[in-house]
């Protein structure tokens, strides 16, 4: 029987063991593989266009990063809690950059701005420092990465602040210009031109040399000649009446628009959108057939109505977990690479697909719940193993002998007594009939089996006679009527301390293997993305 129980333990044990590492290897690893391989493909890929034999260039769209520094979520420069998150906010970023985008094989990479979170506050040194994690996170410190892909940036109110900023802290905006680049500039991929905008500033003080400097730039754009499909990039999205719908993918509360002056000099000191004036000119001057933007962490699809006719803006919400998204994304862009069919309208040269990446709180709510599942298996696992449903019976038997019983009792002459084992000189057992002083009854149609007692139906009587006269050292020296009580010698029992204590001893040592096979696999899984040494196709493209 011990064996029998052992070995219910250890399968048991075994089991949650496949479970544990089936949910580690899908949460660390095999979740981020899902957008690639099952959710999400180039747009171009499903589209068939009569007479166009062109290909695409092929680009990935990334926004609101938000490197974690010490003014992220108030919590204390240096200390453990920042360490932590900064480390899972940042493993979070790298492995979706290197497992979910990078497997599409981008042949460049776009991001929309607010690279830090307090860039504007850091000092040189801290700046510096999110900046190189910045780097190691989305792969941009190995010069071979960079030679690869083209990687392009616009600047985020999160980097450079807004129009009152630069002119009062200019040291801000000469080290992002150092490492970013140039904040309004235009470039182009296939036959599509991107037009990039420092939106922070577009709305400051006219007079401001800032703003001044922006819109002449947009000015500049608006008197070329339109060869190709252009696409404009702001970081703050364009103007949207309050409470405009977003689309199927939004999944917060829609962000009104709020506008924030410095009483001196009118510059902007924050802003949720570009304001509707500002948002109608940039669209008549630029002509754009795609806005993309970013700056509200979450996803939002609008259409605006220009002079020259609809546009549409896509929103692109924040890849990390951090930022108050459930659902981080990213965005492909498929852009033509040669001219489109002479019947064919401007927006037809550049698609775009929303892709989403694991949702990590819940990965982290699944731990929890499967270890407190784990911990009441392990504590209230029957000793038999699965025969936890003969307990169940037994359950349900007790509960209808005492609760649910029906019928007519009738008198017994034997009810109200009990038997004693005495045994004698020469071993043999003899049973004493004694009256009891209390009356107890017992039903013919049923068998009550407790400790010391033992009641045997009227139909049982032979059999039951029988197999007691097969045992020579019993003398059976009673008559046993209908219904009787024998009470037997209890047997004991351990106390409920112990047993708890020897529960508690056997949840300990399972749960100890538990972790001795799985804490290795995580901490594998952990490191492995982070220090790189994983995804060898980057190497070989």
């Amino acid at each position: 029987m011990m064996a029998k129980r052992e070995e219910a333990v250890w399968n048991l044990t075994l089991f949650l063991c496949l479970v544990w590492m089936a949910t580690i290897l899908y949460g660390e690893m095999l979740t981020y593989w899902v957008p690639s391989l099952w959710t999400c493909s180039w747009p171009h890929l499903g589209i068939n266009r009569t007479g166009y034999q062109g290909g695409y260039v092929k680009v990935a769209v990334l926004a609101d990063p938000q490197i974690m520094d010490k003014t992220s979520h108030g919590l204390a420069p240096k200390s453990v809690a920042l360490e932590i998150s900064q480390f899972y906010t940042d493993l979070f970023m790298r492995r979706a950059f290197l497992a979910s985008v990078m497997p599409f094989k981008p042949d460049m990479i776009l991001f929309l701005g607010d690279y830090f979170d307090g860039g504007p506050i850091l000092s040189d040194e801290e700046w510096q420092e999110s900046f190189s994690r910045f780097k190691h996170i989305f792969y941009l410190d190995t010069r071979e990465r960079q030679t690869d892909i083209q990687v392009y940036y616009i600047p985020g109110n999160h980097d450079i602040g807004y129009a009152y900023l630069c002119p009062h802290k200019p040291e801000v905006c000469r080290r992002y210009e150092k490492e970013f680049g140039a904040r309004n500039y235009r470039f182009t991929v296939g036959k599509v031109d991107f037009i990039t905008i420092d939106a922070q500033v577009i709305d400051g003080n006219p007079k401001g040399d800032l703003t001044s400097a922006c819109w002449d730039f947009v000015k500049n754009v608006s008197m070329d000649v339109i060869s190709n499909s252009r696409v404009l990039l702001t970081h703050i999205p364009l103007y949207r009446p309050n409470g405009m719908s977003c689309g199927m993918h939004r999944h917060s509360p829609v962000i009104n628009q709020r506008v924030s002056r410095s009483p001196h000099d009118q510059e902007i000191v924050y802003q949720n959108y570009i304001t509707e004036g500002s948002s109608k000119l940039l669209l008549d001057l630029i002509r754009p057939v795609l806005v993309l933007s970013a700056h509200d962490h979450d996803q939002c699809t609008v259409t605006h109505m220009s002079k020259h006719g609809p546009v549409r803006e896509q929103t692109v919400g924040t890849i990390s977990w951090q930022q108050g998204n459930l659902y981080p994304s990213f965005m492909l862009l498929s852009v033509s690479n040669s001219m489109l069919p002479n019947n064919s309208s401007p927006e037809e040269a550049i698609s775009s697909n929303l892709c989403f990446l694991p949702m990590q709180t819940h990965i982290y709510i699944w731990y929890l719940s499967l270890f407190l599942l784990t911990l009441l298996a392990l504590l209230l696992w029957p000793a038999n193993g699965f025969g936890i449903f003969n307990h169940i019976n037994d359950l349900i038997g007790y509960l209808s002998r005492n609760f649910f019983r029906g019928g007519t009792k009738e008198k017994n002459e034997d009810e109200n007594c009990e038997y004693e084992m005495i045994w004698d000189a020469e071993g043999s057992m003899h049973l004493i009939k004694k009256t009891l002083m209390v009356q107890s009854t017992c039903s013919s149609e049923r068998v009550l089996l407790e400790r010391g007692n033992v009641v045997m139906r009227a139909t049982a009587k032979k059999q039951g006679t029988q197999d007691m006269e097969g045992c020579p050292a019993v003398d059976m020296n009673i008559d046993v009527g209908s219904d009787c009580t024998v009470k037997l010698p209890s047997k004991p029992r351990k106390s409920k301390t112990k047993r708890m204590i020897l529960r508690m001893f056997r949840a300990f040592r399972m749960l100890t293997v538990i972790a001795a096979v799985n804490v290795p696999l995580y901490m594998m899984l952990l490191f492995k993305d982070w220090i790189g040494l994983t995804n060898e196709f980057l190497h070989n493209r």
